[in-house]
């Protein structure tokens, strides 16, 4: 009998042998999308509590969010590219996080606003860590080839438990290449946030067995040509196997097939994640500054 097989990826060829070049407005369109993306998580989470403890607010082309305690979602995410914000709705966004408990957390690209990170600065924000994004032009030809041993394919309902098990697993135990993060998350936390994450329109789960087991997971987000490669994780006793690159094999293929122009993921530097993803053609477009401010 066949092993089930899965998709590597091989990266399109690039005929104009330049690299891909991120400017301004290219750099907005992807932080508008992670602004939306947060946004409907939010939402969800607000929507599953149904406490009236969340909120958010838009920011000067991003978004405020605050899903519910100790989240990843509490963030400013998308700021930078409509216009400085004033020091009114500074004031009143940084009350709504010190009444809840919760540190400022503000994600800018350094390809935003100059004078955003300078009011931030002087409000006493500190840089705490960096994140890189990374892209790739879906412009090439998506080639399948063959994994022994591994099957990738796409999750329902009826084992939507056992995918966000998996992952919500597998992001407990990172790799530990490259930069550490500095954010520390409980798993109850990690797996509320993916749940509520995963439930927006136009994200697609993926589930990868071996041996008949899911030992992994993954989702993209297809939204305005942009397919969002939104977190893959593989259990750590199945890892260094293919399993991401089968991953990222099988949503590229998709995305291009949905008509998307663009797919970008979001890395630690330095991580290993960062290294797969360049390994198959990805390009460092810019690195977000993740500044905070205590309650």
């Amino acid at each position: 009998m066949r092993p089930n097989r899965s998709t590597l990826y091989h990266p399109p060829v690039n005929i104009t042998g330049k690299p891909f070049f991120c400017d301004v407005e290219l750099a907005e369109r992807i932080e508008r999308a992670e602004a939306q993306l947060i946004a409907n998580g939010s939402t969800a989470a607000h929507r599953r509590n149904g406490d009236g403890a969340g909120f958010l607010k838009p920011v000067a082309g991003g978004v405020a969010s605050f899903a519910e305690d100790a989240s990843p979602l509490n963030k400013v995410a998308g700021l930078g590219f409509g216009g400085v914000p004033d020091e009114g709705l500074l004031d009143e966004v940084e009350q709504a996080f010190a009444d809840r408990g919760a540190p400022v957390q503000v994600e800018l690209a350094h390809l935003s606003d100059p004078a955003v990170g300078a009011v931030l600065t002087e409000r006493g924000y500190r840089l705490t860590s960096y994140e890189n994004v990374l892209g790739l032009p879906l412009t090439g030809t998506y080639e399948r080839s063959e994994a022994e041993g591994i099957e990738i394919r796409l999750s329902g309902e009826e084992d939507f438990e056992e995918w966000l098990d998996v992952v919500a697993d597998g992001f407990a135990h990172p790799d530990t290449q490259g930069v550490a993060s500095q954010e520390e998350f409980s798993r109850e936390m990690v797996a509320a946030a993916i749940r509520d994450l995963v439930g927006a329109a136009g994200v697609r789960r993926y589930s990868a067995l071996r041996d008949g087991v899911v030992v992994g997971g993954a989702s993209v987000r297809l939204a305005d040509g942009i397919a969002q490669l939104a977190g893959a994780a593989t259990a750590p006793a199945h890892r260094r196997r293919g399993v991401q690159t089968a991953f990222l094999a099988a949503r590229l293929a998709d995305a291009a097939a949905a008509g998307c122009d663009l797919a970008v993921v979001t890395t630690q530097p330095g991580s290993k994640s960062q290294e797969n993803v360049q390994r198959q053609g990805f390009h460092l477009l810019y690195t977000r500054a993740v500044l905070v401010k205590q309650a």
